[in-house]
Parts: C-alpha cells; structure tokens; sequence
C-alpha cells in the first residue's frame, strides 16, 4: 500500500522547517543591512568616535608633562592607556548595540507588519530572535575587528598578550551578551516601549563596570555590585589577555563567571520569551501597538 501525506504531515513543524525559518531570517536581516550603505558607515566611524572622547580627557587629565600617565600605570598596571580605555568602551559599544537591535528585533518587526503574520505560523518562534542575532553577530565582529584596525594603525595600539585568549573571553561572553538582549525583547514586545531601560543598563555598565578605570577604585559596595555585572568580567579578562600576558590559568575566573551568566542570561532570556508568547496567545498582545 502506498503511504499517502495528509496536509496536516506536511505542515508539522520539526527540525528541519525551524532551520529554514532561521535561515530565511537570517537571510532577511542580512538584506535589509545591505540596504541601508549608512549602517556600514557607520562601522568606520563609531569606533572612533566613542573611545576618542574618553582619550581625549585623560590626555587633558594628564598635564602638560603627562605626569598623571604614572598615577594611572601605578594604578592600573597597564603602560598603553589607549588600549585600556578602547576596550572598555568597545565591550559598552558591544551591549549597548545588542540592546537596540536584537533587544528591538520583535519591535521593529511588530512595526513592519511582519510580526503577526510570521507568528501565526507553525514556526519554532524563538528562531526569530536567532535569526536576527546571527546577521548581528558577525557585524559586531567586525565592528571590533576594525576598532582594532584603526587603533592600530593611528594611534599605535599594540596587544603584547595573547589574541587568541582575548578571543576565547569575547567566545565566552556572547551567551551573556545576547542573553540579555532575548530578555530585552521580550520585555519590549509587551512593554511596546523599552529605551528607559537600555539607558539604565548602559549607565550601569559605564558607572560600575569601569570602562576607562579599574573597578578596585569604586567604594565596596559599588564593587560588589560589579561582581554581579557580566561585563566586569568581559572588561577584565580582555584587558588581561590582551595587554597583561595573562595565562589561560590567570583568566579562568573570568571564564567561568561569564559562562555562569551566560547560562542565566540565556535560559532567562528563554523563559521571558515563553511568557511573552502565552501572553500574546491570551491577550492578542502582537498585534497591539
């Protein structure tokens, strides 16, 4: 006897038809960024402009005879106050962009007229956020590969650690990074409205996760609210891998921290979306605007 397919067999959802989901978005994302020929322009420009405001001050802070450049060495142990700070505002730029694009992912979809749409079919309805980050991903990654660039080429910077654990601390924040993004967007679709609390995140990056000075400064009680911040961690091993000649055995405390907010981030960023997709099932959430 032959084996005949009901309609209902070829609209189950499975494996397969949530990667071409995921790829079609990708896909989708990646075309829409190549429209816009300013987006890539801006990837020249921004990691620039951030750090040089931060470079400038310290240089003024310094004096004239840049005497304040050995209280900063004493301090810091660092010799190349450049790189200290561009790392710093590189990994604020990282989670700040992450908040406004994969955090606003289902926004923007929502304000397309895309969103209800896509969600009322038999689709894995957390690959539209995957898909959105894959697209994202790689423009972040080159956004650090051209901050390393410029900062090379201009003003000299030059890592006397080990690259490939500096890569090896980036690899290990992106669960936490993202992480949070999947939270902030499942917040935005129900809140509709969310920059009030990616201000608040980016604030609390920049006071307490010390982007242009060691953490050791703050009053205790701010550090011990860094340690609870994955981007204290990012900030530190980065630096130590990329200018202290840290060892893998030196960094291990990082790693393991990030990975540990890594998997919080994630599986919190999981839970909110599965919440925000029963809502939206009993209240018609994703179509109000």
């Amino acid at each position: 006897m032959e084996a005949t397919l009901s309609p209902q067999s070829l609209g189950k959802p499975g494996l397969a038809s949530d990667l071409r989901a995921f790829w079609a978005i990708v896909n989708r994302e990646w075309t829409i960024f190549k429209r816009y020929p300013s987006w890539i322009i801006a990837l020249l420009i921004w990691p620039l402009i951030f750090p040089m405001m931060y470079i400038l001050t310290a240089r003024a802070l310094s004096g004239v005879d840049g005497s304040g450049m050995t209280v900063f060495t004493q301090t810091t142990g660092a010799t190349n106050y450049i790189g200290y700070i561009v790392i710093g505002t590189t990994v604020w730029m990282w989670q700040n962009i992450v908040l406004w694009d994969v955090g606003f992912a289902l926004r923007n979809e929502q304000m397309r007229g895309t969103l209800e749409s896509n969600w009322l079919s038999p689709t894995w309805r957390f690959s539209y956020l995957l898909g959105h980050t894959g697209p994202q991903i790689i423009t972040m990654t080159t956004f650090i590969l051209i901050t390393a660039v410029e900062f090379g080429l201009i003003f000299g910077v030059r890592l006397n650690g080990n690259p490939w654990l500096a890569l090896l601390i980036m690899l290990a924040s992106i669960p936490a990074i993202y992480g949070l993004g999947f939270a902030f967007a499942s917040i935005v679709i129900t809140a509709k409205e969310a920059h009030t609390f990616v201000f608040l995140v980016r604030g609390l990056v920049m006071i307490f996760c010390g982007i242009t000075f060691p953490v050791s400064l703050l009053p205790g009680w701010m550090q011990s609210i860094a340690e609870w911040m994955p981007q204290t961690y990012m900030i530190h091993g980065m630096r130590s891998a990329a200018f202290a000649n840290a060892s893998f055995a030196d960094l291990l405390p990082d790693l393991k921290a990030l990975l540990l907010f890594g998997a919080f981030w994630l599986t919190l960023g999981y839970l909110l979306f599965n919440w925000m997709e029963r809502r939206a099932r009993q209240t018609g959430a994703i179509g109000q605007y």
